[in-house]
């Protein structure tokens, strides 16, 4: 037996209720199992109990067996003095708190189905990435609504941690945290980071005073992107090379260093010279553009903002120094899908947090249910295993439940898993 399959079965109160008795014989009417405590003290608060027709309402300290309560020192400690019922395995000992009054103990021992607690073993000791395999997909369709719709909840509150900080950084300005944020997404993993120092070393009130000349706009960006430091024969790199001077003086600018760019086994439509040339085609339409995205209601519309054609150098290179066969780099669907997703999205998400506006929690959800599903190895394993994905918000979904619950092996946490256990 393991303490935290006690904490689950008392929580969701999976073991024989008909007559339940201390192990001095006095009656137990549970009427509320208390809410689960996962910090320091005791295991559940504010459960309401009526012992022997009284009625009680405290805490309860779940353990394996009785004698852990002073294995636990909880004897001396007066955080365990409100504890009204001591819920055990197996009875072993009589215990008190630090009052030195005796515990009313429920032995559960008998009580728990044998069963549910083999079906969390074979869980819990499965090596396979989703524990439950095949039975991932078994729940009813409205109960994997729900649980997807409460993991997307707490996915896009992980992702607006990091969106905090930017806010925090400027001063609550939504459209420059905008801009940080859309940046470090246009170097995807690879190059999240060079590309957000390359927006936190260009503010975007600058960059808008150039947004209507695309030479100024490339060199500002080049520029403090630390691609325009050495020689470069091609005349159009010349030019950007000789506006940046000007700008950079006129700004009292700092370029961050070409070093921290990563090009390393990367397709050439991600370098990070393309992805540079597909923000600037992009900065004329910045101007007040979380102001816009955020009123979204059909996400057809991010294509017309987001799918700008580059300069024309860029047709026929993927460098300064690298020719391509002519082609177009505008940003393909899939790029702009990833945007919404982990730019548009959570910041939106949190824009509904700060103003205390639900308005803006359902237009995020809405966006990833307008998105299609994304591809990618965690949800292949879903799919393979028969839990289908249609949208962005099942595939994010899905990540999350991978993640924070598969790999963590918290089946007790999951909802899938407590369907599992209990049927």
């Amino acid at each position: 037996m393991e303490e935290n399959f006690l904490h689950y079965t008392w929580k969701y109160k999976l073991f024989s209720q008909q007559i339940l008795f201390t192990t001095n014989g006095e009656k137990i009417e549970l009427i509320k199992p208390g809410e689960h405590n996962h910090q320091s003290g005791p295991d559940f608060f504010n459960a309401r109990l009526k012992i022997g027709g009284t009625d009680w309402t405290g805490n309860l300290e779940i353990h394996i067996n009785s004698s852990d309560w002073n294995l636990h020192k909880h004897q001396f400690d007066k955080a365990y003095d409100n504890v009204i019922l001591h819920v055990v395995y197996e009875h072993d000992e009589e215990v008190k708190n630090s009052l030195h009054k005796t515990i009313p103990t429920l032995e559960l021992k008998g009580l728990i189905p044998l069963e549910n607690f083999k079906k969390y073993e074979q869980l819990r000791r499965n090596e396979k990435g989703v524990p439950c395999g095949k039975q991932v997909a078994t729940p009813p369709a409205p109960l994997l609504h729900v649980w997807f719709e409460r993991l997307v909840t707490e996915r896009l509150e992980e992702k607006t941690t990091v969106l905090e900080e930017i806010l925090e950084e400027t001063k609550s300005d939504w459209e420059e945290t905008f801009y940080r944020a859309l940046a470090k997404n246009f170097g995807f993993k690879t190059n999240a980071l060079p590309f957000y120092l390359l927006a936190k070393s260009l503010p975007l009130k600058v960059l808008l005073k150039h947004a209507d000349d695309g030479v100024q706009t490339e060199a500002l960006l080049f520029g403090q992107a630390g691609f325009l430091q050495e020689h470069l024969s091609e005349k159009y790199a010349q030019k950007l090379q000789n506006e940046y001077e000007f700008l950079k003086n006129k700004y009292s600018l700092r370029p961050i260093q070409k070093t921290i760019w990563k090009t390393g086994r990367m397709r050439p439509a991600n370098l990070p010279a393309i992805r540079i040339a597909q923000f600037a085609a992009l900065v004329k339409n910045l101007n007040g553009l979380f102001s816009k995205v955020k009123e979204i209601e059909n996400v057809n519309e991010l294509s017309e903002i987001f799918n700008s054609e580059p300069a024309p150098f860029w047709k026929d290179h993927y460098s300064f120094v690298t020719n391509s066969l002519p082609r177009s780099k505008k940003l393909g669907h899939e790029a702009i899908e990833n945007i919404a997703i982990n730019t548009i999205v959570p910041l939106v998400f949190l824009y509904g947090k700060k103003t205390d506006n639900e308005k803006y929690f359902a237009r995020a959800q809405e966006i990833l249910e307008q998105l299609q599903t994304e591809n990618n190895v965690i949800v292949r394993e879903f799919n393979l295993l028969g839990l289908n994905s249609v949208t962005a918000l099942e595939s994010q979904a899905m990540i999350q439940l991978k993640n924070n619950y598969c790999s963590k092996k918290a089946c007790l946490n999951c909802r899938i898993g407590y369907h599992i256990l209990s049927t």
